[in-house]
């Protein structure tokens, strides 16, 4: 070969970055930050057993792989880990310790504007205010972590398990998410997707504020104060999801429109399974409301709701609507199913031969004077109610069903034990 040829190679190769590679880095502190600040892009950085400093900015591609028994530890100041470069990945990591200022939403893992690509998966945080700050980074996926978060008296002091802010594509699935505040919040952002989580011990399990053409699916939300409360959204796919002694709502609907609500349980419920809040245009087929206080709540003007193919089953009170108009609520020649309704079905097509009611004019006097509940049982309350039945153009409007459904949907309970080992 030339000589010049030669120089020209030589001169390549000094010249190429070190090709990425794996290195151990030990417990001690100040060890992970130097780890970092020496690493390469592409650089997998395995982390021995023993605690590890935190306050660690991770501002290039990385991975941090933990072996067992090793912490990230932050020392009660700041975020746990901020990242802010493209296409890093931290798992399997026990992430703790972060500092307890909402100003700046410390966290175990904040993921900052720049932060595309990420991955944080099968790590378990606790100890930290928030648990993971989607903010400003796009693609991010957040998956099969254990979120444990504060159990401050007061509910506003706590964080929330993860929040997603401005974030087109972010995706949560697999996590279970405990304690905090929320378990998922997610404001002005687009295109996420929450799927296959376990919320359990929230004020609200789902919180959607002003986020569109979403997915929240195949979830389980067990004993929180509220399980999927989608507020100022349009285009939301909420399907498949559970809700079990959810104790306010297990589904709520405020200023949501053009939605799909689909295939959900909601079960056991203090308050309503659903409530239909100045929400239009949505879509609520194959859902069961189950033993709840109230079946649906629907009010404040909501309109052009499609309401098919539902079961409302064993609820104290199906539907509670207030209005002087008649809302049909069946679809392409199928009602809802009703648990309290008689019906008979001569011809066996599995429509009820007669339409159904679920509220007469008592139901609505009891609703806007409580007092009135003490008449219930006055002769002349029950001849009302007889005279409404025998001649429903006495009615003063409200919610009728005219294709009831004889057999009720069932959807399941999503397996998240056996699909996420426990």
């Amino acid at each position: 070969m030339p000589l010049r040829a030669l120089f020209v190679l030589a001169c390549l190769i000094a010249a190429a970055p070190a090709a990425a590679g794996v290195r151990d880095v030990p417990a001690g502190h100040g060890a992970l930050a130097d780890a970092v600040a020496e690493a390469q892009a592409g650089d997998v950085l395995r982390l021995g057993p023993g605690t590890h400093r935190g306050q660690v900015t991770l501002d290039r591609p990385l991975t941090l792989d933990c072996l067992p028994g090793a912490v990230i530890d932050g020392g009660g100041q700041g975020s746990v880990l901020t990242i802010t470069g493209p296409d890093v990945t931290v798992r399997g990591c026990a992430i703790t310790g972060s500092g307890r200022s909402h100003q700046t939403i410390d966290s175990g893992v904040r993921l900052l504007e720049g932060a595309d690509g990420a991955l944080i998966e099968g790590n378990r945080l606790t100890g930290n205010l928030y648990g993971v700050d989607i903010h400003g980074a796009r693609d991010a996926r957040v998956a099969g972590n254990v979120i444990e978060g504060g159990q401050e008296r007061h509910v506003n002091q706590r964080g929330n398990g993860v929040y997603v802010w401005n974030a087109p594509g972010a995706v949560v699935e697999g996590n279970d998410i405990r304690w905090g505040r929320d378990g998922i919040f997610v404001n002005t952002s687009k295109r996420n997707t929450f799927r296959g989580n376990r919320f359990r011990d929230l004020r609200f399990a789902v919180h959607y504020m002003y986020a569109n053409d979403s997915e929240v699916s195949g979830n389980l939300s067990v004993g929180n104060d509220l399980g999927y409360a989608v507020m100022f959204s349009k285009n939301v796919r909420i399907t498949g999801n559970a809700s079990i002694g959810d104790r306010e709502h297990g589904i709520m609907l405020n200023y949501a429109n053009d939605s799909v609500i689909e295939g959900n349980l909601v079960r056991d419920g203090e308050g309503k399974c659903l409530f239909i809040y100045n929400a239009h245009r949505n879509r609520v087929t194959g859902n069961r409301f189950e033993r709840c206080d109230i079946g649906v709540h629907f009010t404040a003007g909501s309109e052009r709701n499609a309401m098919a193919g539902n079961a409302f089953v064993g609820n104290r009170t199906q539907v509670k609507y207030v209005g002087s108009k008649w809302v049909e609520w069946s679809a392409g020649g199928r009602g809802n199913h009703w648990s309290d309704f008689a019906a008979f079905d001569l011809d066996g097509d599995g429509v009820a031969d007669a339409p159904y009611r679920p509220n007469d004019s008592m139901d609505h006097v009891i609703w806007t004077q409580p007092a009135a509940k003490l008449l219930l049982g006055a002769p002349a309350v029950q001849l009302v109610r007889w005279a409404q039945q025998a001649f429903p153009a006495l009615l003063p409007g409200g919610v009728i069903d005219s294709r009831p459904l004889m057999r009720a949907p069932e959807p399941a309970v999503p397996d998240w034990e056996t699909r996420h080992d426990g």
